[in-house]
């Protein structure tokens, strides 16, 4: 129990850390992540998802029998990273459309870098909402009879 005459102790908050000054610093984590997706995208090409056995199986279409968005995702960055990009599109469109988001974010956060600026990107919530409704819909039309183009 303190006492009347302890003093009080104040917790001085830490100053936030100082990003890399040199260009080289600052490219390091960008470099990092686009190094750990080519190696992701390295191993599903050379791993073939088509055959089985090789990944596991959605939990969601081995329970319900229904596509999730993610399902054939594997296949599609397979046959993207063979340059089918037909087959990419068929496997999962909307995987495709994310790898060519990552790649738009990506430059963006090293050109940011580059110019020392931070790598905040703050997307609006209307556009996040979007975004989560198109994925909604993605996931139903391709579980519907007349979705039946979608399906991987």
């Amino acid at each position: 129990m303190r006492g009347v005459n302890a003093p009080s102790r104040r917790v001085t908050p830490r100053p936030p850390p100082t990003p890399p000054t040199t260009v080289l610093g600052r490219l390091a984590v960008p470099a990092g992540t686009l190094a750990a997706v080519v190696g992701a995208f390295a191993y599903v090409g050379t791993v073939d998802p088509n055959e089985p056995g090789h990944y596991p199986v959605c939990p969601l279409l081995r329970l319900t029998g229904l596509y999730c968005p993610g399902c054939g995702g594997l296949r599609s960055a397979h046959a993207f990273v063979h340059g089918d990009l037909a087959a990419a599109l068929h496997d999962n469109a909307l995987a495709v459309a994310g790898y060519l988001g990552f790649a738009v974010l990506w430059t963006v956060w090293v050109v940011r870098a580059v110019r020392g600026r931070p790598a905040r990107v703050e997307p609006a919530p209307a556009l996040l909402w979007t975004l989560g409704a198109f994925v909604l819909v993605f996931t139903v039309v391709r579980n519907l009879p007349f979705g039946g183009w979608l399906h991987p």
